[in-house]
């Protein structure tokens, strides 16, 4: 990332900003850390004494401002601990507190955080009164994360380097800008015409964007065409905005910083968290199947080490002519629609990463409320004119049928999941329909990332569907704690004993059938007919799963990275849809349809040829709007 600015724009934002506050308050020093303008005052209590002092700077400067103790204003850290759990309440259930003096913050760690920070931020603002430090609040997840922990860690152990490097970055986010903006281009680096390896760059006259960088499930090689030059230098991207966490999203993510790529990852919290989690995943899969992985852990590190963490609904400076906003795209946690404001109102472009459009037991369904939008690229999954899902309740009372049916022939139902999202929405329909006796009481069992995956949504319940969110946080009601889930932890032992065991559902990664513990699975339940394979998400071109989903019954089985032969599927296999983290066509079509104001042009991508085709065909004919279905390698021009 370039830092050949020559003029400081912090002093003129000083001298405005000296200008808004009474005297009493002084200011020792102003830097901006990312997005954020952040002030270091010698009066950190005469400023959390002065309310609303800080809304009205960030109306009047039109920045995000978070406001710090100067070195040495704070009370001791010994006296500072005793005093600030006085003022928060004791049921709200603190775990964890330490204080970082090199930024003034004090870190507090509570079961329910609502209580820390208290009505309008009354109670953070009494800390900062009272003992001088700035309180930064986080959650602790109901169910033990071990991901959400080594994450949260590991940023406080760099939190000194992250500090030199959020400014860095702030300092080329309010650069002076050196022309109009007076074009913008999107080039399509994958994903068109296909399903897989999604990355787009989005340039100005003044600015480079990746969003997103994914590889293509089943497709070992093909990858995003990194090496166009609208792509490089690499090093120079201004940014890089990630829509969320899925595999075909970002697992190539950690390989930029490999080719010397400096700069930050826009992202909402969970997609930092289940980035990480999938990422390290698939380095561990490409080991044990004698693949070389593209790159180390060492690049998961700095690519979290390089993260800014936004908020649905947020507008956040990412350059000096880009504002960014998130909104929730109903797919999976922490998913999001991604709103790039350009230039002074001179355009509007909304990538809509992968959305499900209506609610489910989940996520709300995803947003579309947005003051302008000239284009939008939009994802085409399901955009075939037949690719019209089951009514949910349809699919979950035929998925409830299936496995009491099975039951009922001492067989055992094993469904290939996504670690993330669908897992966590059948494992509500499962535990719903043992507890009001739909389905009889029975182990369910989750094999691979799964649990370790649900425990980060019970870390960021804001972001689950409203009467869900309020269950995980009341203990005794939270539905993901139900004694019949149970993790596989005992390897390939644990899965014979349960193979020749009673009936059970088991819920195992990969969605695909494109490797890890599903082979397993595959080999032992298989080769018998009163067990049953139940697909209930998106088989792409090329998997695995999309074979045995057409009606393959002799597949190429490698018996653990060694010899390869053939094994032969007895049991019943079926597919229920409606179960998809994916809008279908009908979605697709409410979520342009309900959009005010509708885009001028909506580019269709993220979907296999014919999908993309009647998709933009549709849009084009229902709503006379321009559209386009672009191959990889296509720059569209906007101005």
């Amino acid at each position: 990332m370039s830092t050949n600015d020559t003029t400081d724009p912090l002093e003129a934002v000083r001298t405005k900003l000296e200008s808004e506050i009474p005297d009493d308050l002084v200011v020792s020093r102003v830097a901006y850390e990312g997005p954020e303008l952040v002030i270091y005052t010698e009066t950190p209590r005469a400023f959390a004494e002065s309310d609303g002092l800080i809304r009205r700077l960030a109306s009047t400067l039109r920045k995000r401002i978070t406001v710090r103790p100067a070195a040495g204003t704070q009370l001791d850290p010994a006296t500072a601990k005793p005093k600030i759990l006085n003022l928060i309440p004791e049921e709200a259930g603190i775990t964890n507190l330490q204080f970082y003096p090199a930024t003034g913050e004090v870190l507090i760690e509570a079961q329910k955080p609502g209580l820390v920070i208290g009505r309008r931020a009354s109670t953070l603002r009494e800390i900062t009164q009272e003992v001088g430090w700035t309180p930064d609040v986080l959650r602790t997840p109901p169910m033990e994360s071990s991901t959400v922990d080594n994450v949260r860690n590991f940023l406080m152990q760099e939190r000194d380097d992250r500090r030199d490097f959020l400014e860095r970055v702030g300092k080329r986010i309010h650069r002076e800008q050196t022309g109009e903006t007076d074009w913008v281009r999107v080039t399509t680096l994958g994903c068109c015409r296909e399903v897989g390896r999604a990355s787009f760059v989005l340039s100005t006259p003044e600015t480079r964007i990746l969003v997103d960088c994914g590889d293509k499930p089943g497709a070992e090689g093909e990858v995003p065409y990194l090496q166009v030059p609208e792509a490089n230098p690499i090093a120079d991207l201004d940014a890089v905005v990630l829509t969320h966490a899925h595999l075909d999203h970002s697992a190539l993510l950690p390989l930029l910083f490999k080719y010397g790529y400096d700069g930050p990852v826009y992202t909402t919290e969970p997609t930092r968290d289940l980035m990480g989690l999938l990422q390290l995943d698939y380095l561990d899969v490409a080991a044990k199947e004698g693949r070389t992985p593209p790159y180390d852990s060492e690049m998961v590190r700095e690519e979290l080490k390089h993260t800014i963490t936004v908020d649905y609904g947020d507008v956040t400076d990412i350059a000096p002519d880009i504002k960014l906003t998130f909104h929730n795209a109903g797919h999976i946690l922490g998913s999001a629609v991604t709103h790039f404001h350009i230039g002074d109102g001179f355009h509007n472009i909304v990538f809509s990463g992968d959305i499900h459009y209506d609610d489910t037991r989940l996520f709300n369904g995803a947003s579309n409320d947005f003051p302008r939008v000239e284009s939008l690229v939009m994802e085409s999954t399901y955009g075939g004119r037949n690719d019209y899902q089951t009514d949910q309740e349809d699919s979950e009372r035929k998925l409830t049928e299936l496995i009491r049916e099975t039951h009922d022939r001492d067989g055992k139902v094993v469904i290939p999941a996504f670690a993330v999202g669908r897992s966590q929405e059948l494992m509500l329909v499962l535990e719903e329909a043992m507890r009001e006796g739909r389905l009889p009481t029975m182990p369910i069992y989750l094999d691979g990332m799964i649990r370790e995956a649900t425990a980060i949504h019970t870390a960021y319940p804001e972001f689950l569907r409203d009467g869900l969110r309020d269950r995980i946080l009341h203990e005794n009601e939270n539905p993901f704690l139900a004694d019949q889930f149970q993790q596989v932890d005992g390897g390939q032992e644990m899965r014979e004993e349960i193979a020749s065991g009673e009936p059970c559902i088991i819920l195992s990664t990969s969605g695909m059938v494109t490797g890890g513990p599903i082979m397993s699975w595959l080999e032992l339940l298989g080769g018998d007919e009163e067990n049953q394979l139940i697909f209930v998400g998106y088989q792409a071109q090329g998997t695995l799963g999309r074979r045995i989903q057409s009606g393959r019954r002799e597949i190429p089985f490698s018996d653990r990275g060694s010899r390869s032969e053939q094994l032969t599927l007895r049991f019943d296999v079926e597919s229920v849809s409606g179960f998809s983290g994916h809008a279908d066509r009908n979605g697709l079509e409410n979520f342009v349809g309900t959009m005010n104001p509708r885009p001028e042009e909506i580019i269709c991508v993220h979907g296999d040829e014919s999908s993309t085709d009647q998709l933009s065909s549709g849009l084009y004919q229902k709503f006379n709007v321009r559209t386009y279905a672009p191959r990889n390698l296509e720059t569209f021009r906007f101005d």
